[in-house]
C-alpha cells in the first residue's frame, strides 16, 4: 500500500494523527473532513492511507465483528498488511473493515505496526500485557475507590499505607502528595494535617508538631549501670526538701540550710550516666526533656529518674553545691560534694503557706539578698503571664501560674547553685559551657505588661560557651546550668566535668565540651520549638471546646493593620481589630471567632 499523493484521491479514508479522516480535495495540501464534520488544511506527510475508498461517510465506519481469535491463530508472530488483515478478520477490505482492523493495531494488544506491515503478535505477548492491563485497570479502581472513601471520610484500616505518603508530608518530610492533589488540596504541610483530620485519619485534636520537628515519641530503651560504691557526705541529717509543681515527675534539685550555709542538691545523675556511654549519646543527641501537654519525652531512660530522682526513696545519692551568702547577696565559701540526702518532696504552694517558719523563713531572705544584688546589675524582672498546660484523658486543662515568693525563691537558688558552680569550675580550669547573655541595645526596667513585652523582644538569646562572660538577663557575671540534669544535657555535662575533677580523673577538654554542647543545644533548641507549638495547638483545642470562653487580652503593640493583646489567663498573644487609638496596657474583652488547628490560629473578635 504505497502512501504517496499520487494513491490518494478523494474519498479516500486516511489516518489523521489518531483520527480516521475522508480527503476532499488533494492540491498543494489536502483537504480533509474529521469525525464531527470539522475540515481541515493538512500537508499530505500529515495523513496515512488506510484504504483509497470510495468512503461517503465518516459515519460508515461503526463497529464490526471479525473472526479475530481465527485470524491470530493463522497469522500468529507473522508480518501482513491492514488489507490482508481486514479480509482475513472480516470477509473484505472496504473503508469500515480498514479502520476497524487499524484500531485492533492501533490498540497494541494483539497486533501492532503500521498498515505497511502489521505483526500478529505471540500469545505470550498478549497474555502478558493483558495481565499488565488487568493490574492497571485494577489499580486504578483501588484508587479510585480509596479517593472515593476519602471523600467520605470512610478509610479503612488497610488505607493507612497508601496515606502515609500525607502523613510524611503533614510531618514536613516531603514537598508533595498525588493524594492531596487528586483531592483537591493545595500541597502544604498545613493542607496535609487539614485532610487527615477531615478524612477521619487523624483525630481533631492531634498533636503534629514533635513529629514535624524529627522528635522522638518515647523515653530512651537503654541499659543503666548500678550505682558505683563511692565516699559520700553524708548530710541525711539535714532537712532537704524537694520544691516543685504538683505532679513533677523529675524531682531532680533540693534544698537544705545548714545554719547560715545552704545546701543546693542536684540529682547525681553523671554518677551513673558516664561520658561517651550509650545513655550520654542519646540524651546529647536530644539535648532536653519534652514537656509537651499530653506526655513528656525524657532524654535519659526511666530508670535512671527511677534510682536518683530526690525524695523518690528514703535516701538518695545527690551531687550538692554548698555556699554562703553574705549581706550584699554575694557567694562565698563555695564546695560541691558527692553527698547522701534525704529528701522531702512539697508543692509550691504548701511551701508559700510556710515561708514564715524554719527554715524557709531564712531561705528566703538569703534568696531576697541574692534577688537585690542581680537587680543592683540590671537583671531582667519581666513577668509575663504563665500557665500550666495540661491533656488528660484528652481534656484539656489550663492553669494559670501565679506569682508565688516559694516559686522566686526556689529560682534563686538554683541561681546560687549555678553562680557557685561557675566560679568553681573556673577557679579549677574546669572547661564547662556557661551560660552567657549579651545586654540589649537599651537597658530598662519596664514596670508595665506593654513595656514587659516590648523588652523581652529586644532581648538577645542565651548562648552556651566555654568563655566565662556575664549573663544579662540574670545580673550575673558567670553562671552555668546545673541543676536539672535529669531534664538537660548541658546540665549533665557541668556534672560529668566536676566528678570528674572530684575523683581525680581524665575532664574533657574545652573543644570536646564545645562539641556536646553544640550539639545537644541544637537539639534542645528544635526541643523548646516543638513545646512551643505544642503549648499553642492545645491551647486552641481547649479554646474550640469551649465556645462560650469569653476572657480578657491586654494591648501590648499597635500594629498598622492589627493590634497585638496577651491573654493573661491562657498566656496566649493574639492579632486582633481595635476601633479608634486606645492605650498601651489597655483591656479589651475577647470572643473567639474561628478556631484552624492545622494553621495554628484562632481570630477572635473585640467584644465592645
Amino acid at each position: 500500500m504505497a502512501q504517496d499523493q499520487a494513491t490518494l484521491r478523494p474519498d479516500s479514508l486516511v489516518l489523521y494523527k489518531v483520527r480516521p479522516a475522508r480527503v476532499l480535495a488533494l492540491g498543494d495540501k489536502i483537504d480533509i473532513e474529521l469525525e464531527g464534520g470539522q475540515l481541515k488544511r493538512v500537508r499530505p506527510k500529515d495523513v496515512r492511507l488506510l484504504h483509497p475508498g470510495p468512503l461517503h461517510s465518516l459515519a460508515d465506519l461503526g463497529p464490526r465483528e471479525g473472526e479475530l481469535a481465527e485470524t491470530r491463530e493463522l497469522l500468529e508472530g507473522d508480518e501482513t498488511n491492514l488489507g490482508e488483515l481486514a479480509e482475513l478478520m472480516f470477509g473484505e477490505f472496504s473503508p469500515a473493515t480498514a479502520w476497524a482492523a487499524w484500531q485492533l493495531v492501533a490498540e497494541g494488544l494483539y497486533f501492532e505496526g503500521t498498515p505497511e506491515a502489521v505483526r500478529v503478535r505471540t500469545h505470550q505477548e498478549v497474555a502478558h500485557d493483558q495481565a499488565e492491563r488487568e493490574a492497571k485497570t485494577a489499580a486504578e479502581r483501588s484508587w479510585n475507590e480509596f479517593l472515593e472513601r476519602l471523600r467520605q471520610a470512610r478509610p479503612t484500616p488497610q488505607d493507612g499505607e497508601r496515606l502515609q505518603e500525607v502523613v510524611r508530608l503533614a510531618r514536613g518530610e516531603t514537598a508533595g502528595s498525588r493524594i492531596l492533589r487528586a483531592l483537591g488540596y493545595q500541597e502544604t504541610v498545613q493542607n496535609a494535617h487539614r485532610a487527615l483530620i477531615r478524612v477521619g485519619y487523624w483525630s481533631q485534636d492531634y498533636n503534629p508538631y514533635p513529629e514535624r520537628n524529627r522528635l522522638p515519641v518515647a523515653d530512651p530503651d537503654l541499659p543503666v549501670p548500678d550505682l558505683s560504691h563511692e565516699e559520700r557526705l553524708d548530710l541525711t541529717q539535714l532537712p532537704a526538701y524537694a520544691i516543685d509543681d504538683e505532679g513533677n515527675q523529675d524531682p531532680d534539685d533540693a534544698l537544705s540550710l545548714d545554719g547560715d550555709r545552704i545546701w543546693v542538691h542536684v540529682a547525681d545523675v553523671a554518677a551513673l550516666v558516664a561520658p561517651d556511654s550509650d545513655p550520654d549519646r542519646e540524651a546529647c543527641a536530644r539535648g532536653a526533656n519534652q514537656y509537651l501537654p499530653e506526655r513528656t519525652v525524657k532524654i535519659l531512660p526511666q530508670a535512671v529518674t527511677e534510682h536518683l530522682g530526690l525524695g523518690l526513696h528514703p535516701v538518695s545519692p545527690a551531687l550538692s553545691f554548698g555556699f554562703q551568702c553574705g549581706e550584699a547577696g554575694e557567694l562565698t565559701d563555695i564546695e560541691i560534694r558527692a553527698t547522701w540526702v534525704r529528701v522531702e518532696r512539697l508543692t509550691y504552694e504548701t511551701v508559700e503557706q510556710r515561708l514564715t517558719e524554719p527554715p524557709f523563713a531564712q531561705l528566703n531572705l538569703l534568696a531576697e539578698r541574692f534577688r537585690t544584688r542581680r537587680t543592683a546589675h540590671k537583671a531582667a524582672a519581666i513577668e509575663l503571664p504563665e500557665v500550666s498546660v495540661r491533656v488528660r484523658d484528652g481534656e484539656v486543662n489550663i492553669r494559670p501560674l501565679p506569682r508565688l515568693c516559694s516559686r522566686l525563691l526556689v529560682t534563686d537558688t538554683m541561681l546560687m547553685a549555678g553562680e557557685a558552680a561557675a566560679g568553681f569550675c573556673l577557679e579549677r580550669e574546669i572547661p564547662i559551657p556557661f551560660a552567657t547573655q549579651a545586654a540589649p541595645d537599651k537597658v530598662e526596667q519596664p514596670a508595665d505588661l506593654a513595656a514587659m513585652y516590648a523588652y523581652r523582644r529586644r532581648f538577645k538569646p542565651t548562648r552556651l560557651t566555654g568563655n566565662p562572660e556575664p549573663h544579662f538577663g540574670l545580673g550575673l557575671a558567670r553562671y552555668t546550668r546545673a541543676t536539672s540534669p535529669l531534664r538537660r544535657y548541658s546540665d549533665l555535662l557541668v556534672h560529668q566535668q566536676i566528678r570528674a575533677w572530684l575523683a581525680g580523673s581524665q575532664l574533657l577538654d574545652t573543644q570536646q565540651v564545645t562539641k556536646r554542647t553544640a550539639e545537644a543545644e541544637i537539639a534542645a533548641a528544635t526541643v523548646r520549638r516543638a513545646e512551643r507549638l505544642s503549648n499553642q495547638h492545645w491551647k486552641l483545642v481547649y479554646l474550640r471546646a469551649n465556645s462560650q470562653w469569653r476572657g480578657e487580652g491586654v494591648l501590648v503593640d499597635k500594629g498598622e493593620r492589627k493590634a497585638v493583646v496577651l491573654i493573661p489567663e491562657l498566656a496566649m498573644e493574639a492579632r486582633v481589630r481595635l476601633r479608634g487609638d486606645p492605650e498601651l496596657n489597655s483591656r479589651v474583652r475577647l470572643i473567639p471567632q474561628e478556631v484552624d488547628l492545622p494553621d495554628l490560629t484562632c481570630y477572635f473578635r473585640v467584644h465592645e
